[in-house]
């Protein structure tokens, strides 16, 4: 109960965009995007995500600095990263573009890879483009007309990056929106594009939030990605970011990071859930891929 009430005082704070212990000399700045489960922004299970749980954890841990929460979109939050600044983003995928101006953690979560919604009205149209239960995102593009939603500056990890990198700009629906899934979402709903990318447990929670029925809408994994896609906690490389990861590492190796892990689980769909606590124990193994 003590610490469901720190963890809930702690909350306050950093809700509030309060610095923490006042007494240090630099000010982290976490860059927080309202990602659905990891973070959450808005409603009734406001600050109960997974990394909602994690962050206060790494603060406590980093006494050395103030820490300052900084609600940002995707765009805002690469543009912070860029520039000489302390600021951080908990959960970040690794890719080469990135890697040039910013450091990265050791992996410090694990979740299902990105995949495409569509919705089952759709299903008939969208049939032949289901392969072994995976949807081919590269067909599905070269097919005339075919438009696809997807979050401005968002990583959706190397297969699907490279997919998007060389398709014809009218196929794709960028939003770089403060709420830009759930725009898109809605964009789908009346007819203006077919698929939306993103995690499974992220579309079911924002069509929730748009009145969006879950079973009127089905998830496929994208053909040729991995099944889990690793994140990691990102600094500015500066010479404060790079202090910061190597403080970040050792706190990481410290931390039982497997309740994250299962308040994670409880938003994925049975099946899901089932397969990604069974594979729970591989995710913390450590590995030389980004």
């Amino acid at each position: 109960m003590v610490r469901r009430l720190v963890q809930l005082g702690l909350g306050a704070l950093l809700a509030c965009g309060w610095p923490l212990a006042a007494s240090a000399a630099d000010t982290l700045i976490w860059l927080l995007r309202d990602l659905p489960p990891l973070t959450i922004f808005e409603g009734p299970r406001k600050g109960q995500g997974a990394l909602d749980e994690l962050l206060p954890r790494l603060i406590e841990r980093l006494p050395e600095y103030r820490h300052q929460v900084l609600h940002v979109n995707r765009a805002r939050g690469t543009q912070m990263l860029r520039e000489s600044s302390f600021t951080c983003d908990p959960s970040l995928l690794w890719t080469p573009e990135r890697a040039t101006y910013v450091v990265f953690s050791r992996q410090a979560f694990a979740v299902p890879s990105n995949g495409v919604t569509i919705r089952r009205s759709q299903q008939e149209a969208i049939a032949p483009f289901i392969v072994d239960g995976q949807f081919d995102l590269q067909a599905f593009l070269d097919t005339p007309g075919a438009r696809v939603g997807a979050t401005a500056e968002r990583s959706y990890g190397p297969v699907i990056d490279e997919r998007l990198k060389h398709a014809d700009a009218h196929k794709l629906a960028l939003h770089y929106g403060n709420d830009a899934l759930g725009s898109l979402l809605q964009m789908q709903r009346l007819g203006r594009l077919e698929a939306v990318l993103g995690y499974s447990p992220e579309i079911r929670y924002h069509s929730l939030q748009q009145g969006i029925a879950a079973d009127d809408l089905h998830f496929y994994p994208i053909k040729g990605t991995a099944p889990y896609q690793r994140t990691h906690i990102a600094c500015s490389a500066t010479p404060q970011g790079r202090r910061a990861i190597e403080r970040i590492d050792q706190v990481l190796r410290d931390i039982p990071l497997q309740d994250v892990q299962q308040s994670y689980a409880t938003w994925l769909d049975p099946v899901m859930r089932e397969q990604y606590l069974r594979d729970n124990s591989q995710f913390f193994q450590d590995s030389p891929a980004p």
